[in-house]
């Protein structure tokens, strides 16, 4: 009898098609969903994503239609399977994915509007990609070594002398949470200066609640607020990251910044086949 149910639960399950990507340490699950066949639930998201009992992912991506002038939509989910806001590494893993299918009209859609995508160079399973990220309107000091930036998604960005020793357990979860930020709270990005434009950053991510190895729209956040914590003119940052690294440039203009761009690696790490 055992054995016929798990037969029964087996003959019913989908199998949906994945590939695997990461982008400086930050993985996801991109999931070819142009048909519109693909369905998939928060509960469902939850357990691909699992790091013991599914594939393991900081989130899952559907690489979806959409209307002209758009190449593609990126719909993104966060890996506790909640709906997700601007993932920089994800979008740049996403471009590296559609180009791998044949689509090369990477002016694309996410749920914070329009983006642009360039693969600079190809190597087997490895890429490199630039990402225009949205302008940010407006950067917010919190207090003397903390500011507040919306990148896509927003980030608290806290400096600090030696971020190898920041408690991630301890202290992402206290700012991630902190009642001045809302019930959704916020990614919490800690970051030291290593030289002159170069930093070492390490995120809490909301919707994964812990450390990831790279956040792409925090490393953006990263840069734009140390060129005002430094007084700095440097336009072009290098960021450290667990993962790898990744580089952030941006124009500014007044109190806000224009012409975003993200770049660093993406690479396709394995690909199968998973029931749910």
């Amino acid at each position: 009898m055992f054995h016929r149910n798990i037969f029964k639960i087996h003959t019913k399950a989908m199998k949906l098609p994945f590939c695997k990507y990461h982008g400086a340490g930050n993985d996801f699950i991109l999931i070819n969903n142009l048909s519109g066949d693909y369905h998939v639930t928060e509960k469902q998201i939850n357990a691909l994503c699992h790091r013991r009992f599914g594939i393991g992912a900081d989130g899952l991506m559907l690489l979806e239609q959409d209307e002209p002038p758009y190449g593609y939509f990126m719909n993104f989910f966060n890996s506790d399977g909640t709906e997700g806001t601007m993932c920089g590494n994800g979008g740049r893993c996403l471009v590296a994915f559609a180009d791998s299918l044949g689509l090369k009209n990477h002016y694309f859609r996410s749920i914070d509007g329009p983006h642009t995508g360039l693969v600079i160079e190809k190597s087997g399973q490895h890429a490199k990609v630039k990402l225009q990220l949205n302008d940010v309107e407006k950067i917010s000091l919190y207090d003397k070594n903390c500011y507040v930036a919306d990148t896509g998604s927003l980030h608290l960005v806290k400096f600090t002398d030696n971020v190898k020793d920041v408690d991630m357990a301890v202290e992402g979860p206290f700012w991630r949470w902190h009642k001045d930020f809302g019930e959704e709270g916020i990614n919490v990005n800690f970051v030291e200066i290593l030289d002159n434009g170069c930093l070492y950053v390490r995120t809490f991510e909301r919707g994964v609640e812990d450390e990831t190895w790279a956040c792409g729209t925090g490393s953006a956040a990263a840069a734009i607020s140390a060129r005002m914590h430094t007084k700095s003119l440097l336009d072009h940052w290098f960021i450290q990251t667990k993962g790898g690294n990744l580089e952030v440039e941006f124009r500014q203009n007044g109190d806000s910044f224009a012409d975003v761009f993200l770049t660093g690696g993406a690479v396709r790490t394995f690909e199968g086949h998973a029931e749910i």
